[in-house]
């Protein structure tokens, strides 16, 4: 008996397209990338070439409670992308608008503490150790400034 297709599912605080694999379908998810998608679907035992439209909703579910605790289901913790947080001193994953968050206060603490990535990140340099002679030279002025135009007619 054939599941119904479901067009769009709304997983972890973001839409997903059904038409998608699974595994391709969970990279849409920020702060889940390639690695920890094929992990989790080996975890919770569902075929990676499943369309993510015909998946039950216990197999959501399932696949929810893994990206929520994903040390309990064996998930190893490099895959995670908060290791060892500063408060809790825990290995933990973070999604979404939780991760954008967590990414700007990290920074507004590097600059308050004045650290050197703090120092960069205020002044809009490049941060982890690029050459800045001849890249990233876009959105600044360069060279030699144009003289006003007069108005008026002097």
């Amino acid at each position: 008996m054939p599941r119904e297709f479901q067009h769009i599912i709304r997983f972890a605080g973001t839409d997903i397209q059904g038409t998608q694999p699974v595994t391709y379908a969970l990279t849409n998810v920020k702060g889940i990338g390639m690695q920890l998608a094929n992990a989790i679907v080996e975890k919770s035992g569902i075929n990676p070439e499943a369309r993510m439209g015909f998946l039950s909703s216990t197999d959501v579910e399932k696949i929810e409670d893994i990206i929520k605790n994903p040390t309990q289901y064996g998930i190893p913790t490099w895959l995670l992308n908060r290791r060892k947080d500063m408060e809790t001193g825990k290995d933990l994953h973070l999604l979404g608008s939780d991760l954008v968050f967590q990414t700007k206060t990290d920074i507004d603490q590097m600059k308050a503490i004045r650290s050197w990535k703090g120092f960069r990140h205020s002044y809009g340099l490049k941060v982890r150790g690029q050459r800045t002679k001849t890249t990233g030279r876009q959105g600044k002025a360069m060279g030699v400034k144009k003289k006003q135009v007069q108005r008026g007619g002097k």
